[in-house]
């Protein structure tokens, strides 16, 4: 049987690598934080005491890390000790410019890699249903698409290096700005004497439409799965939204794009985690555009 090693635990990666496991593969997990790897460990992931020791003898390795720079750390430590034909995949959210240089490590070290980071949030992460948007070249893909089918339902090849992260951060954009937009229509409903069920009633049904609307819907009640009957306890915190619109802006500004409504959502989302909200739903700034603080 193959080995995969996992490396990054924490609330994404632990359920994907837990997926894994159920499918009948043999996984070695590693995470800087103990409680991370019991967790893991619970779930059936053989933990290993480095990252290099999960790493040895892998015929894939999956990363889950919190910034570019962490990445390529990781990767700059590991890909020396990568077996022989090994494919590394990395699931990250990061900027577009070090998906380029974990590229440019991996073919250094004659070793095939995809960037393939995820949506679908903590519920997609331990259901198995997550969207994976991946960038690579088409034998790197090939070769990923069975590992990735064990923990998502879509698996995309957006195009060669980095175009995973590309789409990832445009995926974010449009989500960040139509949540701000559907909670503005809420909180503008409610002053008209609009009932939340009557709103959403209307606009599922036409142009005004949404995943942030159907799916995520900011209010209580009309969508019962979504964060706002559960005090907004995260799904996707804001402080992950507020990376991913910085992410795009910083994309837009090397590369030249406007994008006014995406910059306006980025600053919108700064003021929210500065208010002490980083740590909730990011579906829970509509509580920020009524006043509440």
């Amino acid at each position: 049987m193959s080995k995969i090693a996992f490396i990054g635990l924490g609330h994404m990666g632990g359920p994907m690598a837990a997926n894994l496991v159920k499918a009948g593969r043999d996984v070695h997990g590693f995470d800087l934080v103990p409680a991370l790897r019991d967790a893991a460990a619970a779930d059936a992931v053989k933990i290993a005491p480095t990252a290099a020791d999960a790493v040895r003898d892998a015929d894939i390795v999956i990363t889950m890390l919190p910034a570019g720079k962490h990445v390529l750390s990781v990767w700059q430590e590991i890909l020396s000790l990568a077996k022989t034909g090994a494919l590394f995949i990395d699931s990250s959210t990061i900027d577009v410019e070090s998906a380029h240089k974990a590229h440019e490590l991996a073919q250094q070290a004659g070793v095939a890699s995809v960037d393939a980071p995820v949506s679908g949030g903590t519920g997609g992460a331990k259901a198995g249903t997550l969207t994976f948007m991946c960038g690579g070249a088409d034998a790197a893909f090939a070769s990923a698409r069975p590992v990735l089918e064990h923990m998502g339902k879509k698996i995309v090849h957006c195009g060669g290096a980095g175009a995973g992260q590309a789409a990832k951060i445009c995926n974010n954009m449009i989500l960040g700005a139509t949540m701000i937009a559907t909670a503005e229509a809420f909180v503008l409903a409610e002053k008209l004497g609009l009932s939340h069920q009557a709103l959403f009633d209307v606009a599922s049904t036409s142009s005004g439409q949404s995943w942030s609307l159907t799916n995520y819907c900011p209010v209580p009640g009309p969508v019962p799965a979504s964060p706002a009957n559960n005090d907004y306890k995260p799904g996707f915190a804001a402080a992950l939204m507020l990376k991913d619109l910085k992410l795009s802006q910083q994309a837009a500004a090397s590369s030249g794009a406007a994008t006014p409504m995406g910059a306006t959502a980025a600053q919108l989302y700064a003021l929210f985690n500065a208010a002490g909200h980083a740590d909730d739903d990011f579906s829970g700034i509509i509580r920020f555009l009524r006043g509440e603080g």
